[in-house]
């Protein structure tokens, strides 16, 4: 399936689908081209000492969750936050969703979480 070229007489070669792909600037070709669209990377900051006092820096909704489940257990957590998240048939994952879509169940949560810190101190 060759075909000769008028001027050359040279076979020229169909060209294949990803030869003509990788002809397009998709992609930076040098370092310097990559430096220049790579935005500059943001400095982190240390976390400041009132960031580090607080008992909540650091630690995920889901941790908190499994902390208070392992401590008091989900019977405790239903009479203590009236949820039936916590009362019927509770599983992490319905816990989970519904705190994160309701900031006072969440606020609550926090509460027994932080009185459990308390008592742990004591």
């Amino acid at each position: 399936m060759d075909i000769q070229n008028n001027q050359n007489n040279e076979p020229i070669q169909p060209q294949k689908q990803s030869d003509a792909l990788s002809n397009i600037a998709l992609k930076p070709e040098t370092n310097a081209a990559l430096g220049e669209e790579k935005p500059v990377k943001k400095i982190r900051r240390q976390a400041t000492e009132e960031q580090l006092e607080n008992p909540f820096h650091g630690v995920k909704l889901v941790q908190v969750l499994e902390r208070l489940v392992d401590y008091y257990g989900w019977e405790y957590l239903g009479e203590r936050v009236n949820i039936n998240c916590f009362k019927i048939n509770p599983t992490m994952k319905s816990s989970l969703g519904f705190l994160r879509r309701t900031s006072w169940a969440r606020e609550h949560v926090e509460d027994v979480y932080l009185e459990m810190l308390d008592e742990k101190e004591e």
